[in-house]
């Protein structure tokens, strides 16, 4: 039985930033939270690929299981440019490819999974990811602007059925029509999931419960390549965290969220995956420890 899994994106990237150019770049929201959480456990994904995808790129998504994989004809495809101010990636170019009317179909050993994490996509389909799944599965779901300009009421649907939920800072904004990104968390938490938590890129996270909050710090980076997937990373790190814990409970998310941020600094450090590709778990624990020391008082 595969004891974690994630649903989301596989794509393949034209990304440009003012440090570096990548074309045809291995990407998508499940590529980098599954090679985020495989650090720790080796999670199964639920996506579709084309055939156009090379034997390079499947090497490379060998270190996760790939039962819930299907294949169509052509890939995703994403073309985006980032400027200097690299909060925010402009969008080109976007081929749906194979992703259109992608219908997924868990195969039974994803089935009775204890954690598993939503990445972006449509959330229609993250609807039919969760109907698939074990009741008592932990659930964690990320999503976009995209979906909640387009599918809001969709999207509503799955955080009732969340038991975290990630936005940016832009997007729970968005959703709640406030600049106060309290109030977004707290509203967030009215919608039924027992945690919410706000990215706030390279000043770190946001954490609600119904009686506690967290702020967690960004780490402070000297080098920033390309953001693509960092937010992917960050709650793929989450779960795979998560996934190693005998209990879940706030201490452990707070954790979890340290080491999402720890996994997304390493992210942007270089240009699409060739940075999470290089590192080890124990570069991740010694990073970890400097964000530990940097909250102390």
């Amino acid at each position: 039985m595969t004891d974690t899994v994630i649903c989301g994106t596989i794509g393949l990237d034209d990304i440009k930033t003012p440090f570096g150019i990548k074309k045809a770049t291995l990407g998508g929201s499940v590529v980098y939270s599954a090679f985020a959480s495989s650090f720790f456990k080796k999670p199964g994904i639920v996506s579709i690929a084309g055939k156009d995808l090379s034997k390079e790129n499947l090497a490379l998504l060998s270190r996760v299981d790939l039962a819930g994989l299907s294949f169509g004809k052509k890939t995703f495809r994403w073309q985006g440019v980032y400027e200097y101010n690299m909060n925010e990636a402009k969008t080109l170019k976007t081929e749906l490819n194979s992703l259109a009317g992608f219908s997924p179909n868990l195969p039974p050993s994803y089935k009775n999974a204890r954690f598993l994490l939503l990445a972006n996509i449509d959330p229609e389909i993250q609807l039919k990811i969760l109907k698939q799944v074990n009741p008592k599965a932990l659930v964690l779901i990320d999503s976009m602007n995209f979906w909640i300009e387009n599918k809001k009421e969709a999207l509503k649907s799955v955080i009732k059925k969340a038991d975290i939920v990630l936005f940016n800072d832009a997007e729970a904004r968005e959703f709640f029509n406030t600049p106060n990104l309290i109030r977004a968390g707290r509203e967030l938490l009215n919608l039924g999931p027992e945690y919410a938590i706000i990215k706030k890129g390279e000043h770190g996270a946001l954490l609600f419960s119904y009686d506690r909050f967290f702020s967690a710090p960004g780490y402070p980076l000297e080098v920033l390549k390309d953001p693509t997937g960092a937010g992917d990373s960050f709650a793929g790190g989450l779960i795979g965290y998560l996934s190693c814990s005998d209990k879940i409970n706030e201490a452990q998310i707070r954790k979890g969220i340290i080491y999402g941020s720890v996994i997304a600094s390493f992210c942007t450090e270089g240009l699409g995956l060739e940075n999470l590709i290089k590192i080890k778990l124990k570069d991740i624990k010694e990073r970890y420890e400097v964000m530990r020391q940097i909250r102390e008082f």
